[in-house]
């Protein structure tokens, strides 16, 4: 018994892969011909480790499945890493901007969740973030709201990089303003 659990439970290891992928929007398009009209399916989808890293793609084929794939592989070739503070939440605010489509991503404290809509909610869930407030401002369109949420999540930088790009120290970096003036 204990045997038969210890191989179902390698087999479930084996299996889980290394990133996890949501779907967030398949479209079906047409081209009309002389007999008719052919159909096509194009596909939108996030991809991420849930550790830090994620990524998006999209793919286009005659079937969603194979739409699907050719997303996913994509994604999984334009990954980026994003640093997250304690592992739940972002460093800092931030905004992003794609065609119409604006997003502002806010850190929140624990226990918050993911308030977020759509698109971007499947964006957070496979970064791993677990506290993030989050508004979408001007395009609905999925794939603006997409794009201009990694461009936020590009802009976003951890204390040690601002420190680095400064040649400071991280307590520099953090040290309050208000402790500065009064000492002065």
């Amino acid at each position: 018994m204990a045997e038969r659990q210890n191989r179902r439970d390698r087999r479930e290891r084996e299996e889980t892969p290394e990133f996890a992928d949501r779907l967030v929007a398949i479209n079906r398009v047409s081209k009309t011909v002389k007999g008719g009209k052919r159909f096509g399916f194009a596909a939108l989808v996030v991809v991420g480790d849930q550790r830090g890293r994620v990524g998006f793609g999209k793919g286009k084929a005659k079937e969603v499945p194979e739409a699907i794939r050719k997303a996913t592989e994509q994604a999984k070739r334009q990954m980026i890493r994003v640093p997250l503070r304690e592992g739940r939440t972002l460093h800092h605010d931030i905004e992003g901007r794609h065609g119409a489509g604006k997003v502002i991503l806010r850190t929140s404290v624990p226990g918050t969740g993911i308030i977020a809509g759509g698109p971007m909610r499947a964006v957070f869930e496979m970064l791993g973030l677990q506290d993030v407030v989050a508004k979408s401002l001007g395009s609905q369109n999925p794939y603006n709201m997409i794009r201009a949420t990694f461009d936020a999540l590009r802009n976003s930088a951890s204390p040690r990089q601002v420190a680095q790009r400064r040649g400071k120290k991280v307590a520099e970096i953090l040290r309050k303003p208000e402790a500065e003036t009064a000492d002065a």
